[in-house]
């Protein structure tokens, strides 16, 4: 029997449709169309799908269908496409929960949580680039005029794609998104939304979420919106930042303490966890940049703003956006994540690495409080700083040689996102680029 509440906003928003929804392996948004009064049967039974069609679910094609199993919780009107809701699905497989859905290894992780009665809350801050497509096909930015060297906070920019950004932030609003800020970010055409925190697992249906609206309202709009982590080999990367706290079943942030020595805030436990994120970083890398284009963004250098916010350096620092993790006070930002990610990889693969970090007691070291970006390598290797992959094969052969992700997000999700990122990086590997053929063409 269908919930009252779900009957309500049903029958007051005209729900003609709900699209099932759950993510591949990258992260990407995967849908049936249902017929509103079959809502029930996906919760309880599931909208079939044939696995061996998605990137990422281990199955063959004379495999049992791949049931997604809609979290009644989740489900929420699509705003942009009237009479039509949403509720996100997890992956079931011969009636259990299938090893290689994402959001199943996620709420995994957080079981591990909840035995300690402790909350993983998470804030993230996607950034994204508008672009609009010449008659070649070739994206340019958006607003021809948006062209400084410095665009970050720029109100022309700003203000010159208000209208996407109205309509985004407004669909958002009526799913109970509280969007608290939007900005021009330090790209020409980047912009960047910001809303208020939640626990993990509905941050991740959040991103997700944010991911869906702004593709289909930039397309009405005959607009482009990436989230690729970097359009631009001048300008700054799309990122996508993770803001980490613990809380218990108080509600009481357990890595804020304020009688933090170095007057960061930060607990034992905090340390510890910071520790576990430093510790794994190589491997976590892999998760939190998945693609070839990821490691264009995570560079030791500026850009032609004169300013980077990608971490290259495995450090922390106090309010430092040079370094890895960032301290803002009594949380963490973890920094490395960028928008091409997969929310629910990710934040699963944050849990294990930090946690290994508070089991084992791990110390990070002293804060790095310096602008690492000004610094020779000769004086980050000085400084006992090492420096994240920079590419993807050296990020998955870490993550390969690194037991603490296979034993806790599962050997099946893992070896099968190591498969499909080789296949990734031999693809882009034989690849012949424009850059090649200019430069060497004529060159011997």
């Amino acid at each position: 029997m269908m919930p009252a509440e779900i009957e309500r906003i049903i029958s007051q928003n005209d729900i003609k449709y709900v699209l099932a929804q759950f993510v591949d392996i990258h992260g990407v948004a995967k849908t049936k169309s249902v017929p509103a009064n079959c809502l029930m049967d996906v919760v309880e039974k599931g909208a079939g799908f044939a696995g061996f069609a998605v990137w990422g679910l281990g199955m063959e094609p004379h495999g049992p269908d791949f049931m997604a199993r809609g979290d009644i919780n989740t489900f929420s009107v699509v705003p942009w496409q009237p009479g039509y809701a949403r509720v996100v699905c997890d992956g079931y497989v011969s009636n259990a929960p299938h090893p290689y859905c994402s959001r199943v290894v996620l709420k995994r992780q957080l079981a591990r949580l909840a035995e300690k009665g402790w909350t993983l809350n998470t804030g993230v801050e996607p950034e994204f680039s508008l672009f609009t497509r010449d008659e070649k096909g070739a994206l340019n930015p958006v607003d021809a005029s948006d062209v400084l060297d410095k665009p970050c906070y720029d109100y022309k920019g700003l203000s010159r794609s208000r209208e996407f950004l109205e309509k985004l932030v407004e669909s958002l609003q009526q799913v109970d998104f509280d969007v608290y800020q939007i900005d021009h970010e330090d790209a020409n055409g980047q912009f960047e939304i910001n809303y208020t925190y939640s626990d993990a697992l509905t941050s991740a249906d959040r991103f997700t979420f944010v991911r869906m609206a702004a593709g289909e309202i930039a397309n009405e709009l005959d607009m482009v919106c990436s989230f690729m982590p970097k359009p631009s080999s001048e300008r700054t990367g799309n990122g996508m930042h993770f803001h980490l706290s613990i809380t218990d079943k108080d509600g009481r942030n357990l890595f804020h303490d304020p009688d933090d020595m170095n007057g960061m805030g930060l607990s034992k436990m905090a340390y510890h966890f910071t520790a576990g994120l430093l510790a794994h970083a190589p491997a976590l890398c892999a998760f939190a940049a998945p693609t070839v284009n990821s490691y264009k963004r995570l560079v030791v250098g500026g850009n032609a703003s004169g300013a980077t916010w990608a971490p290259a350096y495995i450090c922390y620092g106090d309010n430092n956006r040079s370094a890895m993790v960032r301290i803002p006070y009594g949380r963490l930002e973890f920094r490395l994540p960028d928008s091409g990610c997969n929310p629910y990889l990710v934040t699963a693969a944050i849990i294990a690495a930090g946690m290994d970090g508070i089991e084992r007691e791990l110390d990070p070291g002293a804060p790095m409080n310096l602008n690492l970006y000004s610094l020779t390598l000769d004086q980050i290797k000085e400084k006992g700083v090492e420096i994240l992959p920079q590419n993807l094969n050296e990020a998955l052969d870490a993550l390969e040689a690194d037991t603490v992700f296979t034993d806790a997000l599962g050997q099946e999700i893992v070896s099968e996102f190591l498969k499909v990122k080789r296949t990734e990086w031999v693809e882009y590997s034989r690849h012949v680029s424009d850059w090649e053929v200019s430069h060497y063409a004529e060159f011997f």
